[in-house]
């Protein structure tokens, strides 16, 4: 069973665990705050007569002694039936107004911790990611693509991946490979059925492009690399960006090479339910075992989304291979 409170900022917390007949909790590997949903009918047995919800106020979710939730209710909905649905997020969601920064040999870690400082949000943990972005210029941009663009230069920079989320109210920055699960899904275990998907619809490039404007010759220099049998098979799809004017010829050449190898590849993702174990969020490790499909690998889970029904429990699992 699992514990819901709701704190008024009036003075009063309500034990909301007995109201709801419908909850899901979601979270987000990249760009969005975790979500609570909750569904319950206003003006049931036994619900004080005094009790009320209004945006803003503060819900705790815990189950079986486990910190799940902790936020704020941003939306309130009702309708003629008396059922009411609210939708909540974390801290995150703060992260979707904008603003103007200008960062310079500044970590990724650095960037997180200032905007979080600006904004008053609480931080927990966050992992250094060590990296110097040389230049960052964000003006009027959302905070979380200043975040996200942040972690993508470290990732492509260093090749290593780091999820940023909300631990119970405390903003937390970790390296994936700290995140794994120790439990495995598929057959027998926990999974209930399995959708798969292969694409290079998005974000799946074969040639990267880099032009660089040459203080010192006042010429444009032109860095191509490419994978002829991925073009033949895929046709060219080219990626293309401009880079920083004091990056050297090394830099560049590296920032190409660590391009084709994150870019120049199928996206593979497949979406598992299963019986629900809240050790599973977005942003961790879970190997996964699907005869069918001769799978026997880890995947890392880019969306997560807990379902609880009266005492029933699911899960929904949105994995990529990295």
């Amino acid at each position: 069973m699992f514990e819901l409170l709701m704190d008024n900022r009036n003075g009063y917390v309500w034990d909301m665990s007995e109201l709801v007949h419908n909850l899901s909790w979601k979270t987000s590997r990249i760009g969005r705050a975790s979500s609570l949903e909750i569904d319950f009918i206003r003006g049931a047995l036994y619900q004080n007569k005094a009790f009320n919800v209004n945006n803003g106020d503060v819900i705790w979710l815990r189950k079986d002694h486990i910190n799940v939730f902790h936020g704020y209710v941003f939306t309130v909905e009702r309708d003629k039936e008396e059922t009411v649905k609210l939708t909540a997020f974390d801290q995150l969601r703060y992260l979707m107004s904008n603003d103007t920064y200008v960062f310079s040999n500044t970590t990724a870690t650095d960037v997180i911790r200032r905007i979080a400082k600006d904004l008053d949000l609480k931080v927990g943990v966050l992992e250094e990611t060590g990296y110097a972005i040389p230049s960052m210029v964000e003006d009027n941009k959302k905070l979380f693509d200043t975040v996200c663009k942040a972690l993508d230069m470290t990732l492509v920079a260093t090749k290593k991946n780091y999820v940023l989320y909300d631990d119970f109210g405390e903003i937390t920055l970790r390296n994936i490979d700290n995140m794994t699960v120790e439990i495995a899904v598929g057959d027998e275990s926990l999974m209930v059925g399995y959708q798969q998907k292969r694409s290079i619809d998005q974000d799946v490039f074969n040639r990267v492009k880099l032009v660089h404007d040459n203080k010192e010759t006042k010429q444009r220099d032109v860095y191509i690399a490419q994978d002829s049998a991925n073009i033949a098979k895929w046709g060219k799809l080219q990626y293309y960006e401009k880079v920083n004017e004091n990056m050297n010829s090394a830099q560049i050449n590296e920032l190409l090479n660590n391009l084709m190898t994150v870019k120049n590849r199928e996206k593979k993702t497949l979406q598992i339910t299963a019986l629900g174990d809240l050790r599973f969020r977005a942003g961790c490790f879970v190997y996964i075992y699907i005869q069918e499909l001769e799978l026997k690998q880890y995947f890392l889970v880019d969306e997560c989304t807990h379902r609880f029904d009266g005492s029933e429990h699911t899960m929904t699992l949105d994995l990529k291979v990295i």
